[in-house]
This record gives C-alpha cells, sequence and structure tokens, in this order.
C-alpha cells in the first residue's frame, strides 16, 4: 500500500495557496518557502551536518560502513545523538515505505537538532538537521561504503514535511494511526504532540517501558497483512522490550523507550513553532505592513503558549522508560545554583517537572531575527510575571513561574534585563 495522506496534505497546500485562501490562516506560515525574504532552497546551511559533512570532505572526520545497519551507528556518534533515544514505527510513513513492516520497524534517533531515521536493508540512511536560521533541512547518505560518503540535500522529503501541520514551515511531524480494514484504504491519522491524550498516540509505532497503565494505541498490527506477526498476547501490558518479538539484527537497542517518544512529541512541534516565528518577523522586516507585525506578535504567542505545556495532556499515572534514555536527557543540563533545569523530567503528572523548553536553549533560538526574539522574551515575561491574566495559564502554578524565572536567571544567555525584577 502507498501511503497517500502526506502527499495529499501538501497537495493541499499548494492548492490553497495558488486560491489565496492561506492570508486566512493566523496559526501557520503562508508564504512560499523561498520568497526573497527566506530563500529555504537557495541559502546554504549551516546545520550540523552541513559541517560534518565538510569534514567528510576534508577528511578530518571518517564514518565507518556496517554491513548490516551501514552508516548507522557511525552517524549517531559523529552527531552525538544518542542510541537511548531509538523509537521504532512501523507504520509505512516514510519514503522507504515498501521495507517498513511491524517485524522490520523503522527506528528513529534524535538529538534537540538532530533526528536519524534507518530502516534496515533500505539504500539510504535519513536524516534532518535544525538549522539556526532556515529550519528543518533534510538530508540522505547512501548505504554503500565509500572511502568519503556525502550527505545530500533531500527536498523531496517535504511533500510530507511541509503542512498546516508543521505550522506551514518545513518541518517535523510525529504521526499516529489507526488500523486500515485493507491494503487499499487511506491511512487514518493525526499528529501527536504533548498536547495529544495518551490514549491517541503511538498507533504504528512499538512502545516499551511502563506507559502509566493507560490504554495507548501501539504495539499493535496497522497494516491487514501484518496481524500474527510479532503479536503479544496483551499488547496494552508494559512492554520491557521488543527482544524475542522479531529479528534485531542491525539495531542498536531492543527498546522503543515511552519516555524518549514523550519527549520527540514535544520537540517536533516545537521545533516548527520556532522556526514559524522566525520566519513570520524576516518577512515583516522584508515588509512591515502591520498585518506582518501582527502575525509575528501571534506567532510568538503560540510559541510561548507550546514552551510553557499551556495544553499539555496530564499524566493519569506514572511514566518509566526502558532504555535509559531518561538519564542521558537529564544529564545534559544546564543547571542552576540549586541544581535544578529545565531538562528535568517529572513523568508523574506532567513531562517535565519545570514546564518550559529546553529548547530555548538551541542554537535556532538564539539566532531568531531580533523583532522575533524580542516578541517571545516579552510574552514570556508577561505570562511568567503574572501580568498576563487569561485562564489558559492558570495551570501555571505561582512556584512554576518563579523556579522557571529563577532557572532562566542563571542558564540563559542575552535574557533580557526585565527578567531580572524581583
Amino acid at each position: 500500500m502507498r501511503l497517500r495522506f502526506p502527499a495529499a496534505v501538501a497537495l493541499l497546500v499548494a492548492v490553497l495557496v495558488s486560491a489565496g485562501i492561506t492570508a486566512q490562516r493566523r496559526d501557520v506560515f503562508v508564504a512560499p518557502r523561498d520568497h526573497a525574504a527566506i530563500r529555504y532552497s537557495a541559502t546554504p546551511p549551516t546545520d550540523e551536518v552541513a559541517v560534518l559533512n565538510r569534514k567528510l570532505a576534508d577528511g578530518s572526520v571518517a564514518l565507518k560502513f556496517d554491513a548490516t545497519s551501514g552508516y548507522l551507528r557511525s552517524v549517531l556518534e559523529a552527531l552525538k545523538v544518542p542510541i537511548e533515544s531509538q523509537a521504532l514505527v512501523f507504520s509505512k510513513t516514510s519514503f522507504q515505505a515498501p521495507l517498513i513492516r511491524i517485524d522490520n520497524p523503522r527506528a528513529v534517533y534524535f538529538s534537540d537538532t538532530i533526528a536519524v531515521g534507518w530502516v534496515r536493508g533500505g539504500e539510504v540512511l535519513e536524516i534532518s538537521a535544525m538549522d539556526p536560521r532556515q529550519g528543518v533541512i533534510f538530508y540522505t547518505v547512501d548505504q554503500t561504503a565509500t572511502a568519503r560518503p556525502q550527505f545530500t540535500r533531500n527536498d523531496t522529503c517535504l511533500a510530507c514535511h511541509l503542512a498546516w501541520d508543521t505550522a506551514g514551515v518545513p518541518g517535523l511531524i510525529v504521526h499516529s494511526v489507526h488500523p486500515l480494514p485493507d491494503e487499499i484504504s487511506y491511512v487514518n491519522g493525526y499528529t501527536t504532540t504533548h498536547g495529544s491524550l495518551m490514549q491517541e498516540r503511538w498507533g504504528g509505532w512499538w512502545v516499551t517501558g511502563n506507559h502509566g497503565g493507560v490504554r495507548h494505541m501501539g504495539n499493535i498490527p496497522v497494516m491487514p497483512a501484518e496481524k500474527g506477526k510479532a503479536k503479544l498476547a496483551n499488547p496494552r501490558q508494559p512492554l520491557k522490550s521488543v527482544e524475542g518479538l522479531f529479528d534485531l539484527k542491525g539495531y542498536p537497542t531492543p527498546y522503543s523507550d515511552v519516555v524518549a517518544m514523550m519527549v520527540l512529541a514535544h520537540q517536533t512541534h516545537m521545533t516548527n513553532l520556532i522556526t514559524r516565528v522566525g520566519w513570520e518577523a524576516r518577512l515583516a522586516d522584508a515588509d512591515p505592513s502591520e498585518d506582518a507585525v501582527l502575525r509575528t506578535r501571534e506567532a510568538a504567542v503560540d510559541l510561548v503558549d507550546y514552551m510553557l505545556f499551556v495544553h499539555e495532556a496530564p499524566l493519569a499515572g506514572a511514566i518509566e522508560g526502558s532504555s535509559g534514555f531518561a538519564a542521558t536527557f537529564m544529564n545534559q543540563g544546564p543547571r542552576d545554583a540549586k541544581g535544578r533545569s529545565l531538562r528535568e523530567l517529572d513523568l508523574r503528572r506532567r513531562l517535565f517537572r519545570y514546564p518550559c523548553s529546553y529548547m530555548i536553549y538551541t542554537e535556532a533560538f538564539d539566532a531568531l531575527p531580533a523583532a522575533a526574539r524580542d516578541a517571545v522574551y516579552a510574552r514570556l515575561w508577561d505570562v511568567l510575571s503574572g501580568r498576563e491574566k487569561h485562564q489558559r495559564y492558570n495551570r501555571l502554578t505561582a512556584a512554576d513561574r518563579q523556579a522557571i524565572v529563577e532557572i532562566l536567571r542563571e542558564t540563559k544567555k542575552d535574557l533580557p534585563v526585565y527578567f531580572q525584577k524581583t
């Protein structure tokens, strides 16, 4: 079966743009990605993959090839992407879909700014990188042994990765899909963020670890032909690992860690929102109309709301990972004098102990145009200081707000001076 809903989304975007209907959307970027103020396709990237490419070309870095996993392990090491982040997806939501099955899932690995997709038997390794200025750039590298492999930019990925669900910019998506009644039906699914209910997550994914006792959609086949393959006696029970369920040759670890998947669901949309507010500001700088300036402010509000987990779905029970990802993630810091960090996980009531995204430390956030960064910080301060009274912020307690401000004061460079107010 061919996956058709991402292409349909991309086609819908193109049709609406040509019809001028997108001007009505206030929650996504609506200008072309190659607008003179953006130049997504023509601007040379400066992300971590682009840097690694130069090192591979001059011979200062080399990649090792494995007969089964190709360059996977070497690429993860070179880009500092932890193996513990492995998440296994068996829905056919990739251009390498014909190879993906419940017993041959696509493995996804990620850091704050890099995502790597590996399909056993695939011709390429898939990589996305968060460019400090241009948002997410997509690459592939051939899974063929060569002296100096090179990553090739692959904008065909935008057929799926440029849509309403990515805020109208080249971005990242975590999909959950329902089981299909037959092989020719359209995929029926939706995007997962930290606002998604646990009951609506992980359709088409393996899930290992304790998910808090909530019924979720993972660990069951989504393709009719796969029923009976890698079948679990009770797919709703916590699954320690996928060992014994299918051949693990080539996979670095037997886990598809629930905590890693929850962090990934937050991070993907946060990445898109950072790109969107930057692009809106660049348009406003090129054409400072009242509407363009307003769109930047609106994008900043959307970003801050997401950054502060205003619409996060509460956890019904304690979550516990299986791969060690939680410890690896939290150990990265930075921490304030009291040892507190925005990377500190809660996993009982909510995802993070201090509800403010660690993505505020990314180079892409720091590289936002001044107008965008100023708008985001101003809105962030309005909420954290209590000046913004909207009821949706009531879930942020006084203790939450105080802790976030104190942590940012000690750990975030270039914080506006008004954050120092007591």
